[in-house]
């Protein structure tokens, strides 16, 4: 039979089915075994953002040393920040406790007693702001006994924010997205999980390896204050206290298995390191520490650390967000970059190269 098709419909129809042809060939390869799917080549991966040292007001010895308008503004100039990860960690540095309980350090007088309770309510501010991950292995968990722990930790647990460090709390494991976390923290003072029981300390991260897909490790650690801002690579000694080896602590936990290594305790920024493709920042300084606390130069300067792990934990990259403290210890935005420059020389003085580069805006990513 003749074609009733023009030469020009006969040309149209012949791309057409030459697209058809295509169109199939390139589903074969999509669909076939020896090619990897979209879903097949995707990976989980996971955003932290950690600050450290947070005391928002507290009423003891009085009202007096709460901060204005009930601690419900505290965090409102960086909330945006905080909010902005799947994991958003900080350091409790003292109780949460309304009632008035004495504290159980001897103090002659209570105006020089720096013994930390934030009312119960307090803990909705942390909540609001984003705050999902808590360590409470610290020197202040202990300022009022039990009883300010037990407090602490039940306000906690009813407001689903995740925590550990003492010793009857040494981990805790959640899940995020399709990743199970698993955290611990360590310090050097009583009641909590020790820092210098190393053989123990090990023990906790490889149960959490067995058991998670990252692991992430919290410490308490090293001398306070700006004569204590360098790495030492040895055991620091303060106050006649064994306040670790930060710097050593952090690789024996990677060794054993964790994937983050996220310190706080000196009062100010110390430098971030990487080892066996492991984040490690050996103190985050004081990122909200209202009233009590002193935050003259340094001391009132701070990281915020946004970063990227895959999900065995090595790092992919990340951001320092410098932070500064205003008036009594409101933490906002500090545009000139206080924290990043100090964790640059800090870099360049205690640790040399490492496989990280930090650029002037603050971005980290791998060395190449």
């Amino acid at each position: 039979m003749r074609s009733h098709l023009t030469p020009h419909a006969s040309l149209k129809h012949f791309f057409s089915f030459f697209q058809h042809q295509i169109i199939l060939a390139l589903s074969f390869l999509l669909l076939s075994p020896f090619t990897l799917s979209a879903q097949d080549s995707t990976t989980t991966n996971l955003s932290i953002v950690a600050v450290g040292d947070m005391m928002i007001g507290t009423n003891f010895p009085s009202d007096a040393y709460l901060p204005p308008r009930d601690g419900a503004e505290i965090f409102s100039q960086i909330k945006t920040q905080l909010s902005d990860a799947d994991v958003t960690f900080g350091n409790l540095e003292g109780v949460i406790l309304t009632e008035d309980y004495p504290t159980t350090k001897k103090c002659q007088n209570p105006k020089n007693c720096y013994a930390f309770k934030m009312p119960d309510h307090y803990v909705a501010h942390f909540k609001d702001a984003g705050f999902d991950l808590l360590s409470i292995a610290n020197n202040h968990i202990n300022d009022f006994g039990e009883i300010g722990i037990r407090n602490t930790t039940k306000l906690l647990q009813d407001a689903g924010i995740h925590f550990a460090g003492v010793t009857d709390y040494p981990t805790t494991i959640f899940e995020v997205h399709d990743l199970t976390i698993g955290f611990c923290a360590f310090s050097p003072n009583r009641g909590t999980v020790s820092i210098n029981d190393l053989a123990l300390a090990k023990k906790i991260v490889q149960e959490l390896d067995s058991k998670v897909d990252v692991v992430i490790v919290s410490f308490h650690g090293g001398g306070e204050g700006l004569a204590h801002q360098h790495i030492t690579k040895q055991t620091e000694v303060y106050l006649g206290e064994n306040r670790g080896n930060p710097y050593q602590f952090a690789r024996d936990m990677i060794d054993a298995g964790a994937d983050v290594i996220l310190g706080h305790g000196p009062h100010v920024t110390r430098a971030i390191d990487l080892y066996k493709n492991k984040f490690i920042a050996y103190s985050l300084g004081n990122f909200s520490t209202y009233a009590r606390f002193n935050l003259q130069g340094k001391k009132g300067i701070s990281p915020l650390l946004n970063i990227n792990v895959d999900e065995n934990g090595d790092f992919i990259d990340g951001e320092i967000v410098s932070v500064k403290l205003i008036g009594e210890g409101i933490p906002v935005i500090d545009d000139t970059h206080q924290a990043l420059r100090t964790i640059q020389d800090l870099i360049a003085t205690d640790l040399g190269e490492i496989g990280l580069v930090l650029d002037k805006d603050g971005r980290i990513s791998l060395k190449k």
